[in-house]
């Protein structure tokens, strides 16, 4: 009963809508199957597989909302859990912010379902295991690894006329494979809508190449330098500066896109926001695309309202934020809910054409430990990791130690060099980029 077929579930939830003496009622049917394989220290440790169905059910009563959970589809366990959402409402306080359930809707067509994915087997995942570990036992390397792969349904039904249904698949994969004496490491990951598009064993030889390069590391004094950040690293000050791009937080002063009246401005006619106005180099296009052939989602946000391709940054300027449906009626602007995925626009440059046109600089593998310092600056500190490498007269020359950072992705995406072809990274399109006067601050002791 995992994956429940489009009509199955349409089924299912019309009977819940018909149990449901709440003036508005939405049901939210979530279902998933797949399964993963864990190797350490050059073994598999563990594999297994997993598969649940759940429905929530949001009951409404005026202002007054509840939400119940069941994983039990017999009659008397779907009454029982509107009952419960519907008891839940009434002892709610009101929210002066809700607004009513979208009526019928109309949605794209979005590929994000691949037959490939949904067949994987325990012997694909054992086979894609070893295309890792072997080549790193034959370097005499140390390998661990996570492969998790998952087919998912989710269907949206309310008594106001609304129905969305989407399928998906996608398999995640990650390798970090160090030397025995644990002073060289590299790393890499893969993330895809189809398995037929992931190749561990090309993957992992990327990460061999790194380990084995990353030994006897050298300290460089911590500085301003020029740096090429490998999409992962990208992704990491991307999809952070994306997760506060709002526009509730930009208009109530607590964003880096809240306006800042200049002194004398009138404070009534000076807008609360920076919609509109360029504050990014003219190469920064970021926008979301539910039917992107690489990086697709559902044409559906949980609220079962259609997303549409959307530009977010174009030529460097803030043209659309998103909000809620609150937010929106509040300040008279349209709805714009949040996109599912984060597509920006890359180059013509190989991660090589970069490297060669580099004087001196840093080739920069992937940041983790992010810690935000200040929001409206979107100033945050992390750490390099994995694979950190000085390059000189275009040449990698020689390893280096790690760095902690304390940069801006703001600043960062005003101090574009180059950009490459994008890379799907968790779910994103990402580009690698060189970029100028990158702070490094500290430096780090760790591989």
């Amino acid at each position: 009963m995992t994956i429940l077929s489009e009509q199955t579930a349409k089924t299912l939830l019309t009977k819940v809508i018909a149990f449901s003496k709440a003036d508005a009622v939405e049901c939210n049917l979530d279902g998933s199957v797949g399964g993963n394989i864990r190797y350490a220290r050059n073994t598999v440790s563990t594999a297994g597989e997993e598969s649940d169905v759940t429905l929530a059910v949001q009951s409404t009563f005026g202002k007054r909302m509840g939400v119940a959970t069941i994983n039990e589809f017999d009659d008397a366990s779907l009454e029982k859990v509107v009952r419960r959402s519907e008891e839940l409402a009434k002892l709610a306080p009101e929210n002066e912010e809700m607004m009513p359930n979208f009526g019928k809707q109309t949605y794209l067509e979005s590929k994000t379902f691949f037959e490939s994915t949904s067949k994987v087997t325990p012997e694909d995942r054992a086979q894609a295991a070893q295309n890792s570990i072997a080549p790193s036992k034959k370097d005499k390397l140390v390998a661990a690894g996570f492969l998790e792969e998952n087919t998912r349904f989710t269907a949206i039904m309310n008594n106001s006329g609304l129905f969305a249904y989407n399928t998906s698949t996608n398999v995640d994969f990650s390798v970090t494979i160090r030397t025995e004496d644990g002073k060289g490491s590299g790393w890499v990951t893969r993330n895809y809508s189809d398995v037929k598009l992931l190749d561990t064993a090309k993957a992992s030889s990327i990460a061999i190449h790194k380990a084995k390069s990353s030994v006897d590391a050298k300290e460089m004094e911590p500085g301003k330098y020029t740096v090429i950040l490998e999409p992962a690293a990208s992704n990491t000050l991307i999809s952070n500066m994306m997760r506060s791009f709002n526009q509730r937080g930009a208009d109530e002063g607590r964003s880096f896109l809240s306006y800042k009246p200049k002194e004398g401005e009138d404070l009534e006619k000076a807008p609360k926001n920076k919609l509109g106005m360029k504050m990014f180099d003219e190469r920064v296009h970021i926008y979301s695309d539910p039917q992107h052939p690489i990086a697709p989602v559902a044409p559906f946000g949980s609220d079962g309202f259609p997303r549409q391709r959307i530009d977010w940054i174009k030529d460097g300027t803030v043209v659309n934020m998103p909000n809620s449906p609150y937010w929106a009626k509040k300040t008279g602007m349209p709805y714009i809910p949040s996109g599912g995925n984060i597509i920006m626009s890359g180059g013509s440059q190989s991660l090589e054409d970069m490297i060669k046109s580099t004087r001196r600089g840093v080739l920069v593998t992937r940041l983790w430990y992010i810690r935000s310092l200040d929001p409206q600056t979107l100033l945050y500190t992390g750490l390099t990791r994995d694979g950190t490498f000085y390059i000189e007269n275009g040449k990698i020359k020689y390893p280096i130690k790690n760095f902690r950072f304390n940069e801006s992705p703001i600043v960062m995406l005003n101090n574009i060099e180059a950009l490459g072809e994008p890379q799907r990274i968790d779910g994103d399109m990402i580009p690698p980029m060189k970029i100028r006067d990158f702070t490094f601050s500290s430096l780090s002791d760790a591989v």
